[in-house]
């Protein structure tokens, strides 16, 4: 029997749509997921889009999206027997996880008795601003939630307002985060032998998406700006999204690009016959040099427009395969179902649905070579497993054995030998690094990763060591210089790999291989390793030579096709942006494969494909697309469930407030509260669909009330009167959050050459601990010595002659 890596828990879910698919994937990793819910059902199952609206049933897509491989069991409050029934789960149960309404409120079980039952077990809580301080109680939804958290901020177009996602995302990333941090509070309560309580701050979850943003203005003295499609780089903004005879692709015009379109720009009669020959080395020089970039960029860029334009966005992906560059075409859903590397990765999973038709659904998303990532069953009937589910009760249930107590932090003692770079990787292993692990980022001076090149820089001024892109994904890390080119740079990267637990590399597929370090050769060095493979597209398939960053994720995945504005092209989210959902899924897998050896010793090999984890964030869309044919794409700022919604002009220039409408009791006391009273009783704007008609009515009156306002003011005004609402923050706004320094999640280290700068903190709380971050990113091989002598155990010849004969720089 094939192992599976989480298969001797039992994880209790109370979760309704905020959260649920963090318990999900604990269950495809193996768990028995119970969900408990009452007679009427969670509030999950209610959770639009339905199948087939007219149904009388209605049947939540995003409910079978999220809850796969979970069992159900109705327990009624009311009744002695079933409460009982309910006590006996959480004495068994490992993991509970929570969000919307609580067990206090529900079955009148509180955090304190639910340790008392079982003081083994790790509790997890989702809430959009944490489970107290100052803006615990605030109304909230996934407009306002995303706005307060910043992201918003750095979206859309700078003639509109900022945007965000046009599909629900907040609580997709809170529930996977949770699922992240449920694993790390076992491994708390592993060496402690206390219970664990995780309070997770979904506001805090959004900050992570910002990627660079998060601290940018008290980095460099100003805030990033939103400018649409573009992407933000050392020599100024650079256009991503091109139009094509048919849609768009997203592509950066680097030396790469330019390199690769030079043959099609040719035969295109775009540039004369010398570009063919042209010195790329020297090109790629000049797009750093200050001086010269800016023309480069500003010719490369009117090139690929007009060389875009003359095909087909297919055709460009298929042509960048050929030619070694990336040219990612902005997927519709219904393209995405239909791109070859997805068959052929055999990724899709069909789901028998309700109503006795099939759908494809996002499948595995990794590929692990001996343990069992699977779906065993779709998401339950409501009580389907109930009786099943009491039988089981009536026999005893064998736990993980518990370790001696101890002080020390949950991952201490493991180390890692990080050879990934840029972000995914890097965000991943930071995972551990903040939790105690000995986390060796393996640098090379001449190769330095493409974040210490990357905006913000410390007082706005360039240096390898002064870039806070770099600085908040690798924090708690130590660098090491390794020249892997060299015959003993090759030798002390396996002796590193010896002396390692996990091994995590990004680099294109294959290469490893081609270095002598692949997974057949390193697990004959250390059989127990674990080695996680992660690229944009997996390691193997028609496209996964693609070698790209996570806005060209973000554009074949389907991200881009929804944000933005109806009338304009794609804006695509800020950044990178599936490189705030891969990590997620990774540290999971991570934290998963270091219990499962400790059980049992063994090691393994993960292929992670980026876009495979991330398309789990758009899953109730692909569904909602085959079953009731509604494709998903940008709306502005407007819900398809709700009305009005939207981000508003403030008092200030550039100041906004998120206002969004879940309710028709809301709606009255947004009347009120705008000056238009009449409206509440008003039957032409009595439910959303009546209000979509006249949204751009409302839009103009709420428009002219928080016009004289301050963005607090009004927020304040509105969740005075019980209303969805938040400030659009950006990083400056961020650092002075009441609730931020409530939670401590900004924290200072000095680091050696930016001194005393702010590092943003984890987006949860775990009672009774200091989740870190432990100190400062490194500077480049700030710790290669250390590396050497402490962790690698060389003695003083051996590091003489690393250092002599170039390995260490």
């Amino acid at each position: 029997m094939i192992a599976k890596l989480l298969e001797p828990y039992l994880v209790l879910d109370f979760t309704d749509d905020r959260g649920e698919i963090g318990p999900m994937l604990l269950g495809d990793l193996g768990a028995d997921v119970v969900r408990v819910e009452t007679a009427s059902g969670s509030d999950a199952r209610r959770c639009p889009p339905f199948i087939a609206a007219d149904r009388e049933d209605m049947c939540s897509l995003q409910f079978l999206a999220f809850n796969r491989n979970k069992r159900s069991i109705v327990l009624d409050p009311t009744d002695a027997d079933d409460v009982d029934v309910l006590e006996q789960l959480i004495e068994r149960a490992d993991y509970l996880f929570e969000s919307g309404r609580t067990l206090a409120s529900t079955y009148g079980i509180d955090i304190k008795d639910i340790q008392k039952i079982n003081n083994r077990i790790v509790h997890v809580r989702l809430t959009a601003y944490g489970n107290d301080g100052p803006h615990a109680g605030l109304v909230a939804n996934d407009l306002t939630i995303a706005a307060m958290g910043g992201p918003v901020s750095l979206q859309g177009q700078p003639e509109r307002p900022p945007v965000k996602l046009s599909v629900p995302q907040v609580w997709r990333h809170a529930g996977a985060e949770a699922a992240a941090a449920s694993l790390v509070a076992y491994r708390r309560m592993q060496t402690t032998g206390k219970p664990q309580f995780v309070d997770l701050s979904a506001q805090c979850v959004m900050t992570w998406t910002m990627l660079n943003g998060m601290v940018a203005k008290a980095i460099q003295g100003f805030e990033f700006e939103r400018v649409g499609s573009s992407v933000v780089q050392g020599v100024g903004n650079t256009e991503l999204v091109y139009s094509t005879i048919d849609g768009h692709i997203v592509a950066l015009p680097n030396t790469p690009v330019m390199q690769g379109c030079a043959g099609g720009m040719v035969e295109d009669g775009l540039v004369d016959d010398n570009w063919r020959e042209r010195d790329w080395e020297a090109y790629a020089a000049e797009m750093l040099d200050p001086e010269i970039a800016p023309r480069r960029l500003e010719v490369g860029v009117d090139l690929c427009r007009r060389f875009f334009a003359k095909h087909r966005k297919n055709e460009l992906f298929e042509y960048g395969i050929k030619h070694g560059c990336t040219l990612a075409p902005v997927n519709t859903l219904e393209e995405l179902l239909a791109l070859p590397h997805f068959n052929a990765r055999e990724y899709w999973q069909r789901m028998n649905l309700p109503d006795g038709n099939e759908a494809l659904v996002p499948g595995l998303w990794a590929k692990p070579d001996s343990f069992e990532l699977s779906i065993r069953h779709g998401a339950p009937a409501l009580d389907e497993h109930g009786e099943e589910i009491r039988q089981e009760l009536k026999h005893s249930r064998s736990r993980v054995a518990q370790e001696e107590p101890s002080d020390i932090l949950p991952f201490e003692g493991i180390r890692v030998a990080d050879f990934s770079w840029v972000g995914v990787g890097p965000i991943s292993s930071k995972y551990l690094a903040d939790h105690g692990a000995t986390v060796i980022r393996v640098e090379s001076e001449g190769r330095p990763d493409v974040l210490r090149g990357g905006v913000p820089f410390k007082d706005n001024e360039r240096g390898w060591n002064r870039s806070h892109f770099y600085g908040d994904f690798n924090t708690s890390k130590r660098s090491l210089t390794l020249n892997m080119k060299t015959e003993v740079g090759m030798a002390l990267a396996r002796r590193l790999i010896i002396e390692s637990d996990v091994l995590i590399e990004s680099f294109s597929p294959g290469a490893i291989t081609r270095m002598g370090l692949g997974y057949d050769e390193v697990r004959k060095l250390n059989p127990s390793l674990i080695m996680i493979s992660t690229c944009l597209m997996g390691q193997t398939g028609p496209a996964a030579t693609i070698a790209g960053y996570g806005y060209h994720a973000a554009s074949i995945a389907g991200f881009y096709e929804v944000t933005g504005w109806p009338d304009l092209p794609p804006a695509g989210p800020w950044m990178a942006y599936t490189d705030t959902i891969a990590p997620r899924f990774i540290s999971i897998l991570l934290a998963s494969a270091l219990d499962y050896r400790r059980r049992t010793g063994s090691g393994c090999y993960i292929d992670v494909a980026q876009i495979e984890a991330s398309l789990h964030f758009l899953a109730p869309e692909l569904l909602d697309l085959q079953v009731n044919g509604h494709a998903a794409t940008r709306m502005g700022n407007r819900h398809r469930f709700g009305a009005p919604q939207g981000v508003y002009q403030c008092a200030a220039d550039e100041a906004w407030c998120a206002i969004s409408i879940d309710t028709d009791g809301q709606w009255q006391s947004l009347c009120k509260v705008i000056g238009h009273p009449e409206w509440a009783n008003d039957r032409s704007y009595a439910t959303y669909k009546d209000r979509h008609q006249r949204h751009d009515v409302i839009d103009n009156a709420i428009t002219a009330w928080t016009r004289e306002r301050d963005k607090y003011e009004a927020m304040k005004i509105l969740q005075s009167a019980g209303i969805p609402s938040g400030a659009v923050q950006n990083s400056g706004d961020l650092l002075r959050d009441e609730q931020y320094q409530y939670r401590q999640f900004h924290r200072f280290f000095d680091h050696l050459e930016m001194g005393s700068v702010p590092y943003s903190g984890h987006q949860y709380r775990i009672s009774g601990y200091d989740n870190g971050p432990r100190g400062p990113s490194p500077c480049v091989g700030e710790h290669s010595f250390e590396v050497l002598s402490e962790v690698m155990k060389l003695n003083d010849e051996e590091i003489a002659e690393a250092y002599a004969s170039g390995a260490i720089s």
